[in-house]
């Protein structure tokens, strides 16, 4: 499989060959981002455990090849889709882009920088990932609900989303209910408390309204809202897991950071 992986990479490729195929560099990104590792350490163990590799990247190689890869770790396999579509929970978190402490910030006067902000959209069946966006703080929510499904869509020819479960204070929205309805999939948004029917408003989410106006449990439990929850948790499992800070410097290494953590973690879910 070495050999035949290298073999298609090399195959028209411009200037020097690879010596080292993706799946090979993306089992070393992985072993990074589980262990906190920096590249230099990563390259050490590296070394240490593949005597009988003929050769080792280096960490400016690792670095590189790591940020390069084209990772894909949403796509559903056969056994997770139900005949009646999925159940999707959409949210997002905060992850710091440091790891000095407030009391660093505070003793030597450094300026915060900020976080990110980590969009998801999770099957609450499986409780795997199966859309990532990784945007600034300064992103609302609402806004990234559609590149999300689309992602979902895209890379799964053959699904059917049958619900998208989503907190009223980010994702109620006339644009994500026109947009949920174009795409029929039903909403499991709850709107706000001030909310009333309008013309102005879509009609589904009038319908949505109306539904819980007049009677909120049983809506909730008619559209599973209760099960929002497994987004949290999944937020929890990476941030246990994986720490709640990324290490890369560059915005673009830090979404292609995020994606392997998504993809380590959602390995980690199939096996179980």
């Amino acid at each position: 499989m070495w050999d035949y992986n290298l073999d298609r990479m090399n195959e028209n490729k411009k200037g020097k060959p690879y010596s080292f195929p993706d799946s090979f560099i993306l089992l070393i990104g992985h072993i990074r981002v589980y262990f906190h590792l920096p590249y230099r350490q990563t390259e050490g163990i590296i070394k240490a455990t593949g005597k009988n590799l003929p050769s080792h990247p280096s960490y400016s190689q690792i670095c590189r090849r790591v940020n390069k890869l084209d990772i894909i770790s949403n796509r559903l396999d056969d056994d997770d889709d139900d005949d009646d579509g999925i159940i999707i929970a959409i949210d997002s978190t905060g992850i710091k882009i440091t790891n000095r402490g407030q009391w660093m910030q505070e003793k030597w006067q450094v300026k915060k920088k900020g976080y990110l902000k980590i969009h998801i959209a999770v099957n609450i069946k499986t409780k795997e990932i199966l859309a990532l966006e990784v945007t600034d703080e300064k992103v609302h929510d609402g806004k990234i609900m559609p590149k999300l499904i689309e992602h979902i869509l895209k890379n799964n020819n053959d699904i059917k989303i049958e619900s998208a479960l989503g907190d009223g204070s980010s994702y109620d929205s006339n644009e994500n209910f026109k947009y949920l309805q174009k795409k029929r999939i039903r909403p499991a948004i709850k709107v706000r408390k001030n909310s009333i029917i309008s013309l102005k408003n879509n009609s589904l989410r009038n319908r949505e309204v109306k539904f819980q106006t007049r009677d909120l449990l049983q809506w909730k439990k008619k559209r599973k809202y209760g099960k929002r929850w497994i987004s949290e948790t999944v937020f929890s499992s990476i941030k246990r897991t994986f720490g709640e800070y990324v290490s890369a410097i560059k915005f673009q290494n830090m979404i292609k950071e995020m994606i392997l953590k998504v993809s380590l973690y959602n390995l980690f879910r199939r096996m179980t």
